[in-house]
């Protein structure tokens, strides 16, 4: 059952850190194209690793790492606020070029479809 509750957590704070991340008005966070791959939280819920992802590439992902860690502190009160946990866990920001990488695949999928057709 410990499982359970950890996955249900995780969830809970990719949807929070979203919705803060869209209010933060640090400019290297703003204007990206951010997503919030996974969350993974420690079993006694004291850690979270926060894997962020940009549409334009892993050099704006970490870009928008390094104003996410100067924000840590008001994202980690906020999702504490808005989730009442007894303890908020402490982030780690990790950019992550999954997207990135699901586009190129989603492109080269597309060669391949259209190629076929003609």
């Amino acid at each position: 059952m410990a499982g359970y509750k950890t996955d249900r957590v995780a969830e809970d704070i990719k949807r929070e850190i979203v919705a803060v991340i869209r209010e933060l008005k640090d400019p290297r966070v703003k204007d990206k194209m951010l997503t919030v791959v996974r969350v993974e939280v420690s079993s006694d819920l004291s850690y979270a690793k926060v894997y962020v992802s940009a549409l334009e590439g892993l050099d704006t992902a970490k870009e928008a790492v390094k104003g996410l860690v100067s924000a840590t502190g008001r994202i980690r009160r906020e999702v504490g606020g808005r989730l009442h946990l007894r303890k908020t866990p402490e982030m780690k920001f990790i950019a992550d070029n999954s997207v990135e990488h699901g586009m190129e695949i989603f492109k080269k999928i597309e060669q391949i479809s259209g190629g076929s057709d003609a």
